[in-house]
């Protein structure tokens, strides 16, 4: 390969750029600004495989040339020995938490994303993809995959535990077979309608519940699940019903985000079962390793489909549409 390295990749120059208008010289929610107004020009995508090409004198990890490696949605944080969250693995929630896009490094410049040829950050955020995953399933594991992963094993998911997992799109299936995968007594898949149903019974789900089918569905799942992990970013979602689920002490996480607030919910939802209601944010590059171990030794297999790069535009507008089943991965065939 020569080792002159160009940085090209697909540029959202303004808020069009969602309608597949981006330029070649993107994450939906960034493209549209969504969730704040993004800093044009962007190059988006957070879940970042390919082969290292140059790796710097100071660089972590024992990473070599050649290698295989991944990024997924953060590429820096402070990383101080005093700071109380790099210091304890727990990087992505840093006050100096920098998204591999659309963000700043700390000396000022800016992070590009993954819808381009190369990808150049700090190695801490760096994993190296163990050899029985492919890096088409992997790659989507670098962001929606530890999303849902983190939580689950932080609310300790594994037997003895009901889960329910709400939304089963490119976060929610992950969220399935992460839970089937530690071993759930019992996992719940929850959608708005049936369409996804026999997917989800494929992925592990052992039950489902429609909540536009069944107009008594909280009621008849009251008090059922131990974890409930919220993958959806309608602001909409039935949070009190939801909440009705949940056990004694159980917890509710929303991972999803909004462009809007969540509903409002009565505080007797909590008081009268101990419940906690909480949120999670990707994971730490010390998670991620872990996932990718276990979903090399559990054999996970991500639902992906492959889009050639070219084709960005049309798979943006297709996401945005609700068409990927369930992660669209993006082939740089040129890089192959």
């Amino acid at each position: 390969m020569s080792n002159n390295y160009k940085f090209e990749g697909w540029m959202g120059l303004d808020k069009s750029s969602a309608d597949g208008n981006m330029k070649w010289h993107s994450d939906l929610h960034t493209l549209r600004s969504g969730w704040a107004p993004a800093n044009y020009p962007v190059v988006v995508g957070h879940e970042i495989v390919g082969k290292a090409v140059r790796v710097g004198p100071k660089a972590e990890g024992n990473i070599k040339i050649g290698d295989r490696v991944g990024v997924g949605a953060q590429s820096s944080s402070c990383l101080k020995p005093d700071c109380e969250d790099c210091s304890h693995n727990m990087e992505q929630f840093c006050a100096q938490m920098a998204p591999t896009f659309d963000a700043n490094f700390p000396d000022g410049s800016k992070t590009y994303g993954g819808y381009a040829n190369y990808w150049r950050g700090p190695s801490h955020f760096v994993v190296k993809i163990p050899d029985g995953i492919p890096s088409d399933e992997a790659a989507p594991m670098l962001c929606g995959g530890i999303t849902t992963y983190s939580p689950l094993k932080r609310g300790n998911a594994g037997p003895g535990k009901k889960v329910g997992i709400i939304g089963i799109g490119g976060l929610g299936h992950f969220g399935i077979l992460w839970a089937k995968a530690l071993g759930c007594d019992k996992i719940t898949a929850i959608s708005r309608s049936a369409s996804k149903k026999a997917d989800a019974l494929k992925m592990g789900a052992d039950e489902f519940i429609a909540t536009d089918e069944d107009k008594d569905w909280a009621t008849h799942h009251t008090r059922s699940l131990d974890l409930l992990v919220s993958t959806v970013s309608s602001p909409n979602m039935p949070l009190p019903e939801y909440l009705q689920l949940l056990r004694t002490n159980g917890s509710f996480v929303q991972v999803g985000a909004p462009e809007d607030l969540i509903p409002p919910f009565n505080a007797f939802a909590l008081i009268a079962k101990g419940v906690t209601v909480g949120g999670s944010a990707i994971g730490s590059p010390e998670e991620i390793r872990e996932m990718l171990a276990m979903a090399e030794k559990k054999k996970v297999k991500a639902w992906i489909q492959k889009r050639p790069m070219d084709q960005a535009n049309q798979a943006v507008v297709d996401m945005g549409k609700g068409l990927a089943r369930y992660r669209y991965t993006l082939v740089n065939e040129k890089q192959l």
